[in-house]
């Protein structure tokens, strides 16, 4: 999602009449487009924007700094407090207005702040550029309203909100006429996409029609959302790609439904199940480890899952709080260092799993 919104972005600031560097080093305005969904990923932004603090005696202009998307929203104007040198702060709704407030502070060398839970406008979408040639990414919800009990996403980029069909299409025949042959659609859950009676494998469908198209994937889908409907538009769509992200987080029933994902690991077993008997494609998975009342069972249960299912992949990661969510109420009772060893025991059971399944191809 953010690198579409950065490619988006890049697009309306040279319509502006701003011309990208090869270098963050050799830029006069430097804009870090930021996620919230993990901590790792906050304090990475954070060390990376410390290399433009302005040094004494440094004879080298200021560059204008601008932390953007997911962290802007959740951290507001905390952000001037930690780094006063930080010159804009514009979260995931308000990048439209970015190239307008940069000419501003150029002018003025001020700051400036621009976060707001309202949705994003679809002109964002209206630049033609786009950074590959052959393949395009293509938004097609933003937000999320699932609430799950340790995801940031519906307090950052708010709460579930659809595209118009119709500019989706338009927006893919745009890309498809610059020679780009491959789409992705995306969205925090591209399977609870409706929009006036076209659902998610209604859109697939239409999008498969169009000519010039050669390849359609999507990221990502919700089990509680996922249905035999999508398994049958994905085998018979001649032009979707068998392969589809799944994320389970945790196989503890328990678990599960501290994190309110809404369904059980057996519902998810069943959906895993039925994919294979239809599409028989690709499947992978996100797990969450150590999250708060994790137990050894716990994450046995979720070890016993990936055994069995033999993910052709999964992103495995450390649990850490993220500020706003129910989650952020729960005790963090987990250690760090049994985190790292229910992480290291993930990862190595997959890799495992990647070898063998590479053998027998």
């Amino acid at each position: 999602m953010n690198d579409r919104d950065s490619e988006a972005l890049s697009g309306l600031l040279q319509d502006a009449g701003f011309s990208m560097v090869d270098s963050a080093e050799s830029a006069e305005i430097v804009l870090f487009n930021t996620c919230s969904v993990r901590q790792h990923a906050e304090e990475k932004v954070w060390s990376e924007v410390g290399r433009f603090r302005p040094r004494k005696n440094s004879k080298k202009t200021k560059a204008l700094i601008g932390i953007i998307g997911c962290m802007a929203q959740n951290y507001k104007d905390e952000i001037f407090n930690r780094a006063p040198y930080v010159d804009l702060v514009a979260g995931p709704n308000d990048l439209l207005s970015v190239p307008l407030l940069i000419k501003e502070l150029l002018r003025e060398r001020s700051q400036a702040l621009a976060v707001s839970t309202m949705e994003r406008e679809q002109n964002f979408y209206v630049s033609n550029h786009r950074e590959d040639k052959d393949h395009a990414y293509v938004v097609i919800s933003e937000g999320c309203s699932n609430f799950c009990s340790y995801c940031v996403v519906p307090f950052v980029r708010g709460r579930l909100h659809i595209r118009d069909y119709r500019n989706i299409l338009d927006e893919i025949k745009k890309a498809s006429d610059k020679g780009v042959s491959k789409i992705t659609l995306l969205g925090q859950n591209v399977n609870s996409y409706k929009f006036d009676g076209v659902d998610f494998v209604n859109l697939l469908e239409q999008v498969n029609s169009l000519t010039g198209l050669k390849e359609l994937s999507f990221i990502s889908s919700h089990p509680k959302d996922t249905s035999k409907k999508l398994f049958f538009a994905m085998r018979d769509l001649d032009k979707v790609k068998k392969s589809l992200h799944l994320p389970i987080q945790s196989g503890s029933d328990r678990i599960l439904d501290k994190m309110n994902r809404g369904y059980t690991a057996q519902g998810y077993l069943h959906l895993v199940a039925e994919y294979r008997k239809i599409v028989n494609g690709v499947l992978g998975t996100d797990i969450i480890v150590g999250f708060p009342t994790e137990t050894e069972k716990d994450f046995q249960d979720t070890y016993k899952v990936l055994k069995n299912v033999e993910f052709d992949c999964s992103y495995i990661f450390k649990y850490s709080p993220r500020p706003h969510t129910k989650a952020e109420e729960f005790t963090d009772d987990v250690s760090l260092e049994e985190k790292q060893r229910r992480h290291q025991v993930l990862l190595e059971l997959q890799r495992n799993i990647s070898k063998s399944k590479r053998r027998q191809k």
